[in-house]
């Protein structure tokens, strides 16, 4: 380091503050820099234009060393999943089997489940309407996102609520960054979703013109055999409706806190699409995306040197001032809205379409159905660096 020569901020993602709220840690670092130190040999971006650009840049690889001590957690649960999975693939490599996911959650599959969406959304919010009281995790945010993905990768609907349900929720712990220790949830959900995906696949033969199943064994790699095709969707069980969760119960915790908000949608329920846009960027339901350098990477008056690990910290970009006029706040018809919550490029959210969908349909009918939406309790969050999530929000809620 040249002598004199300042060092980038710091932040640690795994700090109790940070976790409860990162946006002030956030406002200080990007103010300090585009970048900051996040971990060991690690970067985050802080900025929307350099987080932007990087999200779709070939110099940025998905596949870390087995020795990188950002992922020891994949590596305790089974290197072998964690290295088979589409999100931890370059674009080469998984094209075959991301072909037929994109195909799955395309926009127009995602459009062409509004109406199922709703439907489900109906019957779950009705038994609020008599009690007041709605909880938006388990009464709602949950159970649309769960089943929706479910029913499009083809899982039983007979076995998805009591046995795939609570498993997939456990298995989000399997696939994040910055774990101290293995967690046997995960270990126990990841186990038993591998062997009810490999048994369902029994049923299924090789066959483009087939359902997801069918066309992801015939594209399935020669050497991997039903172990890719397993792993993925198995990942799927969990990615398909995360982003999708968190962004609901953001949303309904950031219409509860901004009453000014709620009664606008209330006034004009067409705005619930771009609303789910807002809360996509004002809270991210997932924090960053991580990449390795496979080059020499110029960020601000840096360089980001091969093998380092880097952090695009997308819960950050998206608070950009430079970008967005006044970030701290929610403005549900926010446009324009360049937010970044969904990633971009080759590696964006595979369920960026359908989340779309989902949340501009359950926004709508709570703006529709309840008069009023307030916090009954406090939520009670669930701790994570990477997720937006939520254990549970109590609302009470009044018909419309």
């Amino acid at each position: 380091m040249t002598a004199g020569r300042v060092l980038p901020a710091r932040m640690d993602p795994l700090s109790p503050e940070v976790v409860d709220d990162p946006y002030p840690t956030y406002a200080r670092v990007r103010a300090a820099g585009p970048l900051c130190r996040f971990g060991p040999a690690s970067w985050g971006v802080t900025r929307h234009r350099d987080v932007a650009a990087l999200l779709r840049d070939r110099r940025l690889s998905n596949t870390f060393p087995e020795d990188d001590p950002q992922f020891r957690m994949a590596r305790d649960l089974s290197q072998e999943v964690f290295r088979r999975i589409i999100p931890t693939r370059d674009p080469d490599d998984h094209s075959r089997l991301h072909q037929q996911m994109v195909r799955a959650f395309s926009p127009g599959v995602a459009r062409r489940t509004a109406a199922r969406i709703g439907a489900l959304v109906d019957e779950l919010l009705t038994p609020a309407l008599d009690t007041g009281r709605l909880d938006a995790v388990a009464d709602l945010a949950f159970p649309v996102a769960a089943t929706v993905v479910c029913e499009l990768i083809g899982l039983p609907a007979a076995r998805t609520r009591a046995e795939v349900w609570p498993r997939s929720a456990a298995l989000g712990r399997a696939f994040t960054p910055f774990l101290p220790e293995t967690d046997r949830a995960a270990v126990d959900a990841l186990v038993w979703l591998r062997g009810y995906v490999r048994d369902l696949l029994d049923g299924h033969r090789p066959d483009p013109d087939g359902d997801l199943l069918d066309r992801m064994l015939a594209v399935a790699d020669p050497a991997e055999g039903v172990e890719e095709v397993v792993d993925n969707i198995v990942f799927l069980c969990f990615t398909g409706y995360e982003t999708t969760m968190n962004m609901v119960c953001t949303g309904s915790v950031a219409l509860a806190r901004n009453p000014d908000e709620w009664r606008r949608l209330r006034a004009d329920p067409s705005l619930s699409g771009t609303a789910a846009e807002e809360f996509v960027r004002y809270d991210a339901p997932i924090q960053y995306t991580a990449r390795l350098a496979l080059e020499p990477i110029p960020v601000g008056d840096r360089v980001i040197r091969p093998g380092r690990s880097v952090f695009l910290l997308l819960g950050c970009a998206n608070r950009d001032e430079d970008v967005f006029a006044d970030p701290d706040r929610i403005d549900i018809g926010r446009r324009p809205n360049p937010h970044v919550g969904f990633g971009g490029g080759v590696r964006g959210c595979l369920g960026a379409a359908l989340a779309r969908v989902e949340g501009a349909v359950i926004f709508e009918r709570l703006a529709r159905r309840f008069a009023t939406v307030d916090l009954a309790a406090a939520p009670v969050r669930e701790p994570s660096a990477l997720f937006r999530s939520y254990a549970s929000i109590p609302l009470a809620v009044t018909p419309a």
